[in-house]
């Protein structure tokens, strides 16, 4: 294959410019920075991801941005490629049925078991711009908990994501995409940009910028984690280092919820599949 062109996953040819060698100088950032593998076939997904890059830092094309990152491997360039490279599809409730099982089952029987003044904590390990991490309020506050404290944490390793979802404002297009009608009118006030969670979704998440592969343990200690459709990203070794991360942040007997597409099966024993649900797997003890 040439340094000009690309096969695309359907098998068409696309021409990028950019040279197998200065590609594996940002597949090599982005997998040591996030853990997301890119192989050349993903060429042309670069191209297209760095090219505001290109043109709002002036650089002459992909290469020159290869040789800064070269030259200065931690310049403010790296994190910009990365929060570029970094993939944030998401809507509320995506998927519906782990919320359904967090509703009915998970958040009334922790509320049962723990003492009234003790928090409920949970973690939505890949916040993006917030849509889960509110979708995750709002079930809480469904759930009827009285005065029962929550707490989530929403983390992403995207700054911009971040600053999105500690706004929490969202376009017509992102409202439509999941969310239900009683819960717009319910906990979202419009506003001539958008519409804007309300106080009692917002109040129940602190948003933080944290990278998956960095140390977890001042985050604390979660009764939930949500890593839903990250682990796709990763080879089976990031896969095992993630999960064995989220398990030593997990309370005993804590819950993990993954996408659709991920499972813990030949990456890490440290999880027991739960009978009966959709991708939940509970914190095996050590």
């Amino acid at each position: 294959m040439s340094a000009t062109t690309a096969v695309s996953p359907k098998g068409f040819v696309a021409r990028v410019a950019i040279s197998p060698t200065d590609f594996t100088v940002i597949a090599d950032l982005v997998r040591a920075r996030s853990g997301i593998v890119l192989g050349y076939d993903k060429a042309y997904l670069v191209e297209g991801r760095l090219e505001h890059i290109v043109r709002s830092r002036g650089f002459n094309g992909l290469a020159a941005v290869a040789a800064r990152l070269r030259a200065r491997p931690n310049d403010a360039l790296a994190h910009e490629v990365i929060d570029a490279m970094t993939t944030n599809e998401t809507l509320f409730f995506r998927d519906g049925r782990p919320f359904e099982h967090l509703g009915q089952q998970v958040l009334p029987a922790l509320h049962a078991a723990y003492p009234p003044a003790r928090p409920l904590r949970i973690w939505s390990a890949a916040a993006s711009s917030g849509q889960e991490s509110y979708s995750i309020a709002m079930t809480a506050l469904a759930a009827g908990l009285g005065s029962r404290p929550v707490q989530i944490l929403g983390t992403d390793i995207s700054t911009e994501q971040i600053n999105r979802a500690r706004v929490g404002l969202y376009s017509e297009f992102e409202i439509q995409r999941g969310l239900p009608a009683p819960a717009l009118a319910k906990y979202f006030c419009k506003t001539e940009a958008g519409w804007r969670i309300g106080e009692p979704v917002r109040r129940l998440v602190e948003f933080r910028c944290w990278n998956l592969l960095d140390d977890l343990r001042p985050l604390g200690t979660f009764d939930v984690v949500f890593c839903r459709n990250v682990l796709i990203y990763f080879d089976v070794t990031t896969k095992r280092r993630v999960l064995n991360a989220i398990w030593e942040r997990l309370a005993p007997g804590g819950l993990l919820y993954l996408g659709g597409a991920e499972t813990t099966f030949g990456v890490s024993d440290r999880f027991a599949p739960c009978p009966g649900t959709y991708q939940v797997y509970s914190a095996v003890s050590g």
